[in-house]
């Protein structure tokens, strides 16, 4: 179609609409048929630190999504020449976990604990402990568990918790419901019958049942929906906190809410049982769609869910590139003062293709790229570390390396793991971020590290956005399709990808590497402890 064609198919309300509430930028995409973008609009904001708290306001909320909006109509109107009226379909997602409490007149009952708070240790110990599952500090369920711990006075009056994403869903369309990925982040969920772990759920209620509380769990916890059914319609008074303008019309169906882990995996078409994404940039993190749930806890391993509610394995690493860039920054700063006047991003690809020539072991140098602490090792700080034998063949290729291998090895503890222990099946990795930006680099090596193929897509995505616009596409695209089918056949049936097959002498390598990588740790450790 041709822009004035975009502009009628826009102007009779076939485009669908997704928006996600990341952490420093809200982001809206509206797309057309086969999920190609037409606009986009987003605004820039920031967590708050308040009392001790992590914390976003909802009226920044509101206003953050507002503005996205309204800057997405306004390139819809420049671009094609028309007013957004009607939409076919709308989906909302944000960051998971954290923690938001309603009273029954809809009140919140303390500021939103977001994800990124670490506050509730015990809570999370002693649920894990009790559940048999690994339930990490973020997860909404550690946040109430914690707030009885601490005898917090407003747990008593609470009559409903969620997740950002279903709180703006909430108020758009008056529907308590969220998506089965998102809730995987607030309390585990069975992949049997794509709700709530009734089990779990029974234990939590018999932990806390002299408490008198006038509430159950699974009363107060938003109704699980699976991508593609219905999940409510935009509201009169939904449209208007979009649009305050009125020009929106209201009764367009939205999807269910999901989370960012969900609209990545869309984004990446990484929701098919035996594929998985790395997301790796200034953190690390691998997503696996599994056959069937693990065996057993691992602390290193988070388990969440696809859209459609099948069990994927999270592996999540704090730290991936900010050593290499600060590598990167200091042969920069070297090259102008020899008189040689160098790029950032010059000087990050030259490390990254250097890397290419470097010896598979890396000729006897270790690194460690802890800017922040690493639970997976048990480091509860960072200390950026590297570190030779004398005659380890020094070379800037061997350096290079080192750093790109070191931002890998964590990540691949993790995965080791998952596969050697859990025997879970990957047929294929797709990469994302930072890491990959230098063509064939990261990939090649990342595809030998974890002896698995790495793709990654000639066009990159738009990340989170277009992967919640994609499943509200689904929700009013889709009958009779699965997400999975949908997503191949619908959206990217034409997409071009790389494809990096593991290379035995990288493999090799890496595992000499990651052997020096383990033996070193408590030289790592003695940083963390001797460096203050």
């Amino acid at each position: 179609m041709d822009q004035k064609q975009i502009g009628a198919w826009i102007e009779a309300g076939e485009a669908v609409f997704g928006l996600e509430l990341g952490s420093t930028r809200i982001k809206a995409v509206l797309i057309g048929e086969n999920g190609a973008p037409l606009a986009s609009g987003s605004f820039d904001w920031e967590n708050r630190l308040e009392n001790g708290v992590w914390t976003y306001r909802l009226e920044d909320v509101w206003h953050g999504i507002q503005e996205s909006y309204k800057n997405l109509a306004a390139a819809v109107r420049e671009k094609y020449g028309v007013e957004l009226k009607r939409l076919k379909g709308l989906g909302f997602s944000a960051m998971m976990h954290g923690y938001l409490a309603f009273d029954r007149g809809g009140a919140l009952l303390v500021p939103f604990r977001t994800w990124r708070n670490t506050m509730t240790e015990a809570a999370a110990a002693d649920l894990t402990r009790r559940f048999g599952f690994n339930i990490p500090q973020r997860w909404s369920i550690a946040h109430l568990h914690q707030a009885i711990l601490n005898g917090e006075p407003h747990v008593k009056d609470i009559a409903f918790i969620t997740t950002l994403a279903g709180y703006v869903h909430w108020k758009l369309t008056g529907e308590r419901v969220l998506g089965v990925g998102d809730a995987s982040g607030m309390f585990p969920i069975d992949s049997e019958t794509n709700t709530y772990d009734a089990g779990m759920l029974e234990k939590f209620d018999a932990l806390h049942a002299d408490k008198g509380y006038p509430w159950t769990l699974g009363a107060i916890l938003p109704a699980v929906r699976t991508a593609g059914e219905a999940a409510g319609t935009l509201t009169a008074e939904g449209a208007r906190l979009l649009d305050p303008t009125g020009t929106l019309e209201p009764g367009a169906p939205l999807c269910p809410p999901e989370g960012d882990a969900g609209t990545g995996m869309a984004a990446t078409n990484s929701v098919r049982v035996r594929t998985g994404n790395v997301s790796a940039g200034t953190s690390i993190f691998a997503m696996v769609v599994l056959e069937k749930a693990l065996s057993k806890v691992h602390m290193e391993i988070d388990m969440v869910t696809t859209p459609a509610g099948k069990p994927v394995a999270m592996v999540h690493c704090n730290n991936c590139t900010s050593d290499i860039n600060a590598w990167a920054a200091l042969f920069k700063s070297f090259a102008e003062a020899v008189g040689a006047p160098c790029t950032m991003p010059l000087a990050l690809d030259t490390l990254f293709y250097k890397a290419l020539e470097g010896e598979a072991d890396c000729g006897g140098l270790a690194a460690y790229n802890y800017f922040s602490g690493e639970p997976i090792t048990g480091m509860e700080e960072g200390r950026p570390l590297f570190t030779r034998l004398p005659d380890s063949r020094l070379s800037l290729e061997n350096f290079a390396r080192t750093q790109l291998y070191s931002a890998m090895a964590t990540l691949k503890i993790g995965m080791d793991i998952l596969i050697e222990q859990e025997h879970a099946a990957v047929d294929s990795l797709l990469g994302h971020g930072g890491f990959f930006k230098a063509k064939g680099v990261g990939q090649k090596l990342m595809a030998g590290a974890l002896h698995t193929p790495v793709s990654v897509m000639e066009t990159a995505g738009e990340g989170g956005p277009w992967g919640m616009a994609l499943l509200a596409a689904y929700r009013v695209n889709g009958a009779g399709m699965t997400l999975e089918d949908y997503l191949d056949s619908r959206i990217f049936a034409g997409s071009e990808a790389v494809r990096a097959e593991p290379d035995a002498a990288d493999t090799a390598g890496f595992e000499s590497f990651l052997a020096r990588y383990k033996r070193l740790l408590p030289a790592e450790r003695a940083a963390v402890e001797g460096l203050r």
